[in-house]
């Protein structure tokens, strides 16, 4: 693992979902300084958007690709 037990926080959390029945959610946190040995921070120009969005059929493809994708 890239990170030591006291840089990652995982929480589980359980709340009533749209159809009033149970929904999970997790949230990941990890500590900025265990991001940063990894190269990863903002001031990254990739950790922002730098050009437009792709074409709505690209997206289309991607998810019709993905449900065809054997688990």
């Amino acid at each position: 693992m890239p990170f030591a037990g006291e840089e990652i926080r995982l929480d589980l959390l359980q709340c009533a979902g749209p159809d009033g029945g149970r929904q999970c959610v997790v949230a990941i946190r990890v500590h900025p300084d265990a991001l940063r040995r990894l190269g990863l921070h903002p001031e990254q120009p990739t950790a922002r958007v730098t050009g437009p969005t792709p074409p709505a059929w690209w997206h289309a493809e991607a998810e019709r690709l993905a449900s065809r994708r054997e688990i």
